[in-house]
């Protein structure tokens, strides 16, 4: 069956998993139907394991920490099931970039957006793919003074040659910046580095500390170290570099790297409110996969702050411009314009692929409140579909009686903009 012609209530319906399957095969329906009412409508909700981390290698290139991001695995399937290649696919809360990396490796044109600056400098050099002997040549090009330090006291994080590599390395980068000399290697350095901050092991540049998707204030820290009787050791700058470099690019194949590339060379890569993007031309984005930041769960400035340091970035400034909402009212409101602003660039017979996880531990149900925002907004909502991980028949399910600690799921409400039917009906 093609993808011109499917009709994806019926897949959803008669979905069974198997690795490595093709997803167009008939199988045996092993998905669990039911509906919510929501505003009086009946959507179909779709429970199932559409997708887990063995149903295709996640790519290398991924391995980017940041917080509240979604596998790969999810953009993908929602890819391989609706677009084609050269299709324009878009996530206004780009996060790490993991649609946007995963789109263009499969041959779509990307357009992504994060109101955070940190965002683009993560997405961007991943598009360019570096060789890493020229990495390395760069890397001891780069002029490591001894005994400068930060303007602020990051003792407690690094050992003091540790911390005069990094302030050696951050100069050297803003100095490339502002004189209009950076290039893809200066840019791929500086997403590495600000990936390899903070961190629990010794492939970062600090002492033991939290997982590297967030990053504990000066104070914290200390009792961190108090705690564990830890104090910072030398860490190797330009050997870490090296080897996160390698370990990003060890499973990437060279059409990846093509596709990577040209999808690169036309991408457009924003820092906006996502409520307004004119920058993007309306109807000429055939899908949209993106996960919103949920209420007030994540402090992204708050985790950030050490990665805007590094960066030469105001997280105040960020924290102004993130809007941050602490109850479900105030959420809904922002995500009615976003849903219009996606409307609007949406072209007929486009998909949005709007993913809600769990929130306060599946006590607020944020995709019933998301399905009627994207029928105001003019999308016709197709189902809420739930990838469930080791789905059980015994699971409860969140939802419908889910609470259980310890169950995966992702929750996604996808609309479908009217109009001319492509792919799907």
């Amino acid at each position: 069956m093609s993808k011109d012609d499917f009709d994806i209530s019926n897949y959803l319906e008669n979905f069974c998993f198997e690795q490595n399957m093709n997803i167009f095969e008939d199988s045996s329906s092993q998905t669990k139907v039911d509906y919510v009412s929501v505003n009086g409508k009946d959507i179909p909700r779709y429970i199932n394991e559409y997708w887990t981390s063995r149903q295709r290698q996640a790519s290398s290139i991924h391995e980017i920490s940041y917080r509240a991001c979604f596998k790969p695995q999810l953009p993908r399937f929602f890819i391989d099931l609706l677009t084609h290649e050269g299709d324009r696919v878009y996530d206004p809360f780009s996060g790490r970039g993991t649609t946007a990396i995963e789109a263009g490796m499969m041959g779509r044109n990307v357009v992504a957006n994060d109101i955070n600056p940190l965002s683009k400098i993560m997405s961007l050099p991943r598009f360019f793919i570096p060789e890493p002997a020229d990495v390395e040549e760069r890397l001891y090009e780069i002029p490591m003074y001894k005994d400068i330090k930060a303007e602020m006291d990051l003792s407690m994080f690094y050992h003091k040659d540790t911390e005069s590599e990094i302030v050696s390395l951050r100069n050297y980068l803003q100095e490339r910046k502002e004189s209009s000399k950076e290039d893809d290697i200066d840019r791929w350095i500086r997403m590495v580095a600000t990936n390899r901050l903070t961190g629990h092991s010794a492939g970062f540049f600090s002492v033991y500390t939290l997982p590297p998707n967030q990053a504990v204030s000066p104070e914290r820290q200390i009792k961190i170290n108090e705690r564990l009787g830890q104090k910072p050791e030398y860490r190797d700058t330009r050997r870490i570099i090296m080897k996160k470099t390698r370990n990003l690019l060890r499973n990437l194949t060279q059409k990846q790297k093509h596709n990577l590339r040209r999808a690169g060379q036309a991408a457009v890569l924003l820092c906006n409110d996502a409520r307004h993007t004119p920058e993007i031309e309306s109807g000429s984005v055939r899908l949209t996969v993106t996960s919103p930041p949920f209420l007030d769960v994540v402090q992204y400035s708050q985790d950030n702050w050490l990665r805007c340091w590094f960066n030469f970035i105001d997280p105040d400034e960020i924290s102004r411009r993130i809007t941050m909402a602490g109850t479900v009212e105030e959420w809904s409101n922002v995500m009615r314009e976003v849903f219009l602003e996606l409307f609007r660039v949406t072209e007929k017979g486009g998909w949005v692929a709007f993913e809600v996880g769990e929130v306060r531990g599946g006590k607020i149900r944020l995709d019933e409140h998301v399905v009627p925002l994207g029928l105001n907004a003019g999308f016709e909502c197709k189902g809420i579909l739930i990838n469930l991980q080791e789905f059980t028949k015994t699971s409860n399910i969140w939802g419908i009686n889910n609470n259980i600690h310890g169950t995966n799921t992702n929750r996604i409400v996808l609309f479908k903009k009217p109009g001319q039917v492509g792919n799907g009906s």
